[in-house]
């Protein structure tokens, strides 16, 4: 229930503090006073989009401040606790608008995105008129109203799940399709590059192993040439016959001259020992360098085909391996992939029946509920003195989607015989602040705490007719909290509180604020808007009257 309300500088309101009560409260004045100002406030403060400017004239920012009482199990507890904001039992708005444009809200004194603001006034405050494209007259929401009308949530939630299970069901059937075209589209290229690499079977690291083979084969084959030419030259054709030779004529020289090249006989018998050291070393090193040229060959031709392989699939040769693992899956998944479409396309029929039999309960249960609806609001219109116009639920088929496959659009026929069409454009505005007020009154049996605002609903009333709107409204409030901008006596006699609007010239400035009426003034105000600027003692009377009557 909205406590109070507390407004700066905003349009021509320089200060105002309001403080509401329960019950049916009335604000009246003069056209122009500024009741809408009042509302534009109100609608700012709880985040409704509404007019650009809204700062008064010299100052450099407006300020609305709304505070309301919440009861346990309101839902704007839901709302304060999923976007991490205080909860109690009393909950403060507030919202500043600067002189260049920038808005800023607070809940609780915690800043706050206009999101969270407009999420939590939805559950605050209702606001009803003949231009309110936010309630009644909004198309959008008729399904909702119906659903909530005829306690559907249950069945609109199970109808819900279910159709998030279909498209989940939808999109995973149609991915495992695309999925298996695409390797179709691949299956010739996937098995032969499978057998290209299952003939070859690559490893990793085999490229750099290869290659080091290769290298070291290489080299010994350039290097071979030169050690046998070494070999050959130490051996008994080359140097070693040579040495032996010139010491079999130094030892027959020495046996003449007696023993003079014995140093030198030695020495030569040196060399030869390391001549035979070095020809066993180029021996054995000839063992090492020794090669099968066919294994050259062979290696080469590996090393060649696997290089050439990840040239053509745009891969490291290391990572051939793994490449081939992945193919082997894709060939795996077109292998497999009939049996998981079938198997998806079985519970995506599954989905769909669970989703259709979710959708014809509720579009049948929405049917009762809209007939219920119908006879409910006939009811109230005729005390409103509409006994011959007819209003009816019009639930028809429309797309399927997760509230289900009903278009659901409130119709109204204004007299016997006339085309029905919808209530925003058949009803005039007398008959359509009637209609409103008589479908408020049948959805008002759990309104869950909220305020409603009624700005002109009896715009185009009088009489008796605007009495039996005064006293729907005031059946409205009981219990809760309703307020109403009026132009009519009869409706204005039937509040618990009253407020005037009231613009006035102060210093060349012009300025709205809100008045509390006490009794008296209170039946001077109902005779003013009985008789107009001159209020006689015959006006006050009638308002007495008026009032008594309540």
């Amino acid at each position: 229930m909205l406590r109070g309300l507390e407004i700066r500088d905003m349009l021509i309101i320089e200060r105002l503090d309001l403080g509401f009560q329960p019950g049916l409260s009335v604000l009246t004045g003069e056209t122009g006073a500024g009741k809408s100002i009042l509302l534009d406030s109100l609608g700012f403060v709880l985040g409704w989009r509404g007019r650009a400017e809204l700062v008064r004239a010299g100052a450099e920012q407006g300020e609305v401040v709304a505070w309301f009482d919440l009861a346990e199990g309101h839902p704007a507890h839901a709302i304060l606790n999923e976007a991490g904001l205080p909860d109690g039992d009393e909950l403060i708005l507030r919202r500043i608008n600067t002189r260049d444009g920038r808005k800023t809200a607070w809940v609780n004194d915690r800043r706050v995105s206009g999101e969270v603001l407009r999420n939590l006034s939805a559950t605050l405050v209702e606001l009803h008129g003949q231009h309110d494209d936010r309630g009644l007259l909004n198309p959008k929401g008729h399904r909702a109203i119906l659903d909530e009308f005829g306690g559907l949530e249950a069945l609109r939630a199970k109808t819900g799940k279910a159709w998030r299970a279909l498209r989940a069901a939808g999109k995973a059937h149609v991915a495992a399709i695309a999925a298996l075209e695409e390797v179709r589209a691949q299956e010739e290229f996937l098995r032969h590059a499978v057998a290209e690499l299952d003939e070859l079977s690559p490893m990793a690291g085999e490229d750099a192993e290869l290659d080091a083979s290769r290298r070291k084969m290489q080299a010994a084959e350039k290097v071979r040439e030169d050690v046998i030419k070494a070999h050959e030259a130490l051996g008994g054709n080359g140097a070693e016959s040579i040495v032996l030779n010139a010491l079999r004529w130094l030892e027959d020289a020495d046996a003449v001259i007696e023993g003079k090249l014995g140093g030198s006989i030695e020495a030569i018998g040196r060399v030869l020992v390391a001549l035979d050291e070095a020809a066993d070393g180029v021996v054995r090193c000839l063992d090492d360098l020794a090669f099968d040229p066919n294994e050259l060959e062979v290696t080469e031709e590996r090393l060649f085909a696997i290089r050439a392989l990840a040239r053509k699939h745009d891969v490291l040769a290391d990572d051939l391996a793994q490449f081939g693992a992945g193919l082997r899956v894709q060939l795996a998944a077109l292998d497999q992939g009939e049996s998981d479409v079938a198997t998806l396309r079985a519970a995506l029929s599954e989905a769909e029946a669970t989703y259709d039999s979710a959708a014809t309960a509720l579009s049948k249960a929405r049917a009762k509920a809209a007939g219920r609806l119908d006879k409910a609001v006939m009811g109230e219109l005729a005390p409103l003195k509409m006994e011959r116009a007819v209003f009816t639920t019009a639930v028809e088929p429309s797309d399927a989607g997760p509230e289900g496959r009903d278009l659901v659009a409130f119709h109204v026929a204004t007299n016997p015989g006339a085309p029905a069409g919808p209530l925003a454009k058949i009803a005039s505005g007398g008959e359509l602040s009637r209609f409103l007020l008589a479908l408020k009154v049948c959805l008002s049996a759990d309104a869950g705490g909220i305020t409603m605002i009624f700005d002109e609903i009896d715009r185009g009333v009088g009489g008796a007719t605007a009495d039996a709107v005064g006293r729907r409204l005031a059946d409205l409030a009981r219990g809760g909290q309703v307020l109403v901008v009026t132009h009519s006596p009869q409706v204005a006699a039937f509040g618990a509180t009253h407020w005037r609007v009231e613009k006035t010239v102060r210093k060349g400035m012009t300025l709205s604020t809100v008045v509390p009426l006490e009794a008296e003034e209170r039946v001077d105000e109902i005779a003013r808007m009985l008789s107009g600027d001159r209020v006689t003692d015959e006006a006050r009377a009638a308002a007495l009257s008026l009032i008594a009557a309540q």
